[in-house]
């Protein structure tokens, strides 16, 4: 176990900046704007445009995966997160904001799914969704760092030197996982490499694409993490400040909680699919659990603040099934299929979030960012986790083993 804990640790670094940069929006939203000049619709797509765009190269960051590794690809890429940082810390309007999200999403775009990648080979195929947990779990002190402490900085040296700040922690973590992380245990060496042409890069994907059982899972990936986060990493934030009128540092008293409420979930259903055997019924539970939440705050008007806290931080427990949904989709490829299968598998999780945080700024700004505003974005929320699991209700339970 000790020679994989430096590998842990570096895991833990370089999602951990992922989970900051995903949901640092939601508690300095009203700061940024006013500083920016931001409409509801700006600021869903500034939410949107990271998940943009860690979409939209998650195909490329598997073929890297496959061909160069995790270590490679995750320090070259963190470095271009860093730049996307300090782009952000300049922006001066709604361009400048999405522009430099957007930018800092490619630079993440490997970060979670190196986690799955790198998992899968040093832990047992058995022990893989309790692996993902831990990980995924410990990486929310990103989460909460972007709460309260976020919140301070921004009201004592300003959200611009924050994020300059993190572009500087941002190169100490490239640097420290190039050094020490390796992409295979040291009993276990890699095969010879081997060039892939087009023609089997191809063949690849099509391979990846046509796997039996990969459409109801990408189904369920694309709204269940992007539900949660859509609320926890863009509009809970402006929730509570439009509907309960709560300054910097109570939102991020507020979503501090709910963070806390998420890792507590993560861990909860880490081996959860050992315990009952399957995984399909723990994804099918969180997702009901989490709807009848959500439903709760579409209906009840102007629900008092310590409902509505309730509410947004049980959402966040019950709503953190989405690591099963990994696990799950690891299970279908073979391991020289790795890279491309889990980033096929992520890159449904990052339209979702493209998608959704966009449809609540519309919603959002149709209806004036009134109580009614955020209950009908709730209700939006809810349909679609509905809509999900109707079609994730077809798929084939996964047994615990990988294939060989």
């Amino acid at each position: 176990m000790a020679s994989k804990l430096p590998l842990l640790l570096l895991l833990i670094a370089v999602t951990c900046l992922s989970q900051f940069y995903r949901v640092s929006n939601s508690v300095i939203a009203p700061e940024l704007t006013r500083d920016l000049g931001l409409s509801a619709r700006e600021l869903g797509w500034a939410g949107s445009a990271f998940f943009f765009a860690l979409f939209a190269v998650q195909v490329p960051v598997g073929m890297w995966f496959d061909r160069y590794g995790a270590r490679r690809t995750v320090a070259a890429l963190s470095l271009v997160a860093m730049l996307g940082a300090l782009w952000i810390a300049t922006a001066r309007d709604a361009a400048g904001l999405i522009g430099g999200r957007a930018v800092v999403g490619v630079g993440c775009a490997a970060s979670f799914m190196s986690v799955v990648f790198l998992c899968s080979r040093w832990f047992e195929p058995a022990r893989l969704a309790t692996a993902l947990s831990w990980v995924f779990a410990a990486s929310n002190i990103g989460t909460l760092a972007a709460a309260t402490p976020l919140a301070w900085i921004a009201a004592t040296i300003g959200w611009r030197n924050g994020f300059v700040g993190l572009a500087a922690v941002t190169v100490v973590v490239a640097v420290s996982f190039f050094a020490v992380v390796r992409d295979r245990p040291p009993d276990r060496p890699a095969p010879p490499a081997r060039r892939e042409n087009l023609r089997e890069v191809a063949a690849g994907l099509v391979e990846v694409w046509t796997t039996p059982g990969l459409g109801p899972v990408l189904a369920m990936h694309f709204f269940a993490y992007a539900t949660m986060l859509t609320v926890l990493g863009v509009w809970g934030g402006p929730y509570l400040y439009a509907v309960h009128g709560l300054d910097a540092v109570q939102r991020g008293n507020v979503l501090l909680a709910m963070g806390l409420a998420q890792i507590a979930g993560i861990l909860a259903y880490g081996p959860m699919d050992r315990l009952l055997r399957s995984r399909k019924k723990v994804v099918l539970g969180g997702a009901m659990l989490s709807m009848s939440l959500l439903a709760a705050l579409a209906l009840w008007p102007h629900p008092p603040l310590a409902v509505a806290i309730v509410l947004l931080t049980a959402l966040c427990f019950f709503a953190a099934f989405g690591t099963v949904i990994v696990a799950q989709g690891r299970a279908l490829f073979p391991d020289r299929l790795a890279g491309r299968g889990v980033t096929t598998v992520n890159m449904a999780q990052c339209l979702g979030l493209t998608v959704l945080p966009a449809m609540v700024g519309y919603i959002v700004e149709a209806y004036g960012g009134t109580d009614l505003a955020y209950r009908l974005a709730f209700g939006a929320l809810a349909a679609g986790l509905v809509l999900g699991a109707s079609v994730y209700v077809r798929s084939r339970d996964s047994a615990t083993a990988l294939p060989a």
